[in-house]
């Protein structure tokens, strides 16, 4: 197997490759395709291959859909390819990575937020069982 990756890194002077989301589908319907290309190259340009498939939008059971080639995105990392970020955070959510602190900060943001709502909730509740049993009274 004839190996390219030091050919098509020198084919462009002064940049790197990048593995990186190109934006596919239709207005309000996103898609992605994974993929590795030169960072002069357009978000939605020429790129060198294709190493998955990302959909953002949940299907019918609420699942949002990745599909990735663990050994060739293993390979471009070998090679140097730098990842951009949303990458780093989804080959975190996939096990390949540790999760992106961003992730882990905002996930205990939600979560004493959504308690909040519950306590408060609840309060209200209970302040209005109060003024009921107060009328009756």
């Amino acid at each position: 197997m004839v190996h390219l990756t030091p050919f098509l890194c020198k084919a462009y002077r002064g940049g790197h490759v990048t593995i990186r989301l190109a934006l596919g589908g239709c207005t309000n319907r996103p898609f992605y395709r994974i993929v590795a290309a030169h960072n002069k190259c357009s978000r939605d340009g020429r790129f060198i291959e294709q190493l998955g498939s990302y959909d953002p939008l949940p299907n019918s059971h609420g699942e949002k859909l990745v599909a990735l080639n663990l050994d060739r995105i293993c390979h471009w990392i070998g090679c140097g390819a730098h990842l951009t970020k949303p990458m780093e955070k989804l080959l975190g959510l996939a096990g390949f990575f540790p999760l992106h602190p961003m992730m882990i900060t905002n996930a205990e943001r939600l979560r004493r937020k959504r308690a909040r709502e519950v306590l408060l909730a609840s309060q209200k509740t209970d302040a209005e069982a109060t003024d009921t049993e107060a009328t009756e009274t």
